[in-house]
């Protein structure tokens, strides 16, 4: 069994953008609530939650735009988009949403721990430098992966992406840096509309944005390929010193906002991808934060069976699930990527 930490708080919970908005508290009520199960109890270490400095949301965010969250603290609504909100309690959950993730990649990264799952609101990675977007006010992630930069002077990181909906905060905050490997798979076309598979980066960073964008329906078997077939060779090659996961629940097959066919074996079959790329590069080095998900009982069970991938109550073989895979659709992905990316990869 390995150390894996958390990151809960119930400031988290105290965010709220309104009584019938689908990214409520109670996502995390229920996953906090399966944490204090007998079977589950036991297994996690939990990781000091703090606020990010400013510092720290500098490397991502602008100066105007810091300001322009933390006046909302103490208002009882503030809208930032026609879709994100805050309330009086959110600048606060925000700031302890991102020191929470850089606690937890300080432990992972100094060996206190082998990997961590931040189980945080408000998610992150629709943020951009100087706006809010997509229920995000803070780019959790981006804010981590700098963290990981300035304070330990990681050269490679790579992010992954599984949430239905493509990460454009994350996207532009590297899409011109060759240190951090952005790969993102998402329903297209869907918010926000971009992550095309032409968005392969800018200058210097060319060939380290990888979008892999798909129609709806697609289940555990492509998903799984995708992984195994696409992101594990380029990462072996890029060989990155820490692995960060935007961690989104709402590729589940019963999620109110998504098209995706995702079942809770699913998800630990993408979590041991995930891990056996860490193992192999960095020591499995591998730290999750919490994007979207808005089945809630789904969302907790699938959670539940990343997190004992995580801690190694269990090893799932993802063998089995590529067997299922609908291959006229992964092959046409795989050679859509390709196509893209051949020139940047040799593993390709």
């Amino acid at each position: 069994m390995g150390r894996t930490g958390i990151v809960r708080h119930k400031k988290y919970m105290e965010h709220s953008m309104g009584a019938y908005h689908p990214e409520s508290p109670e996502r995390l009520r229920a996953i906090y609530a399966m944490l204090d199960e007998p079977e589950m109890a036991d297994l996690f270490v939990q990781v000091p939650v703090r606020e990010a400095t400013r510092e720290e949301l500098l490397a991502i965010h602008s100066s105007d735009y810091i300001e322009r969250i933390k006046s909302t603290s103490g208002v009882e609504y503030t809208y930032l988009d026609p879709d994100t909100q805050t309330c009086a309690a959110s600048y606060e959950a925000a700031l302890l949403a991102a020191g929470g993730l850089c606690e937890a990649i300080s432990m992972v990264l100094s060996g206190k721990l082998d990997n961590a799952f931040a189980l945080v609101r408000p998610p992150g990675h629709h943020a951009e430098r100087s706006e809010a977007k997509g229920f995000c006010l803070f780019n959790n992630v981006a804010v981590g992966a700098r963290f990981s930069q300035s304070n330990f002077k990681v050269e490679r990181i790579l992010i992954v992406d599984w949430d239905l909906h493509h990460g454009n905060g994350t996207q532009h905050s590297f899409e011109s840096d060759p240190s951090v490997l952005y790969f993102s798979t998402h329903q297209y076309p869907y918010y926000p509309g971009s992550g095309a598979f032409n968005e392969v980066g800018i200058g210097e960073g060319r060939g380290l944005t990888i979008n892999v964008p798909l129609s709806t329906g697609y289940g555990d078997g492509e998903f799984v390929g995708i992984y195994e077939k696409i992101l594990k060779p380029i990462a072996l090659e890029f060989k990155p010193e820490i692995v960060l996961v935007s961690a989104g629940f709402d590729i589940y097959k019963g999620d109110p906002l998504g098209g995706m066919r995702v079942s809770t074996g699913g998800f630990a079959a993408l979590t041991r991808v995930v891990m056996d790329i860490a193992d192999t590069c960095c020591q499995g080095k591998v730290v999750l934060t919490l994007e979207g998900g808005y089945d809630v009982e789904g969302e907790r069970d699938s959670v539940k069976e990343v997190l004992k991938e995580l801690a190694g109550a269990s090893q799932t073989n993802s063998e089995g699930f590529l067997s299922r895979a609908d291959h006229g659709k992964l092959q046409y992905t795989i050679g859509q990527v390709k196509s893209y990316h051949r020139e940047f990869w040799k593993n390709l």
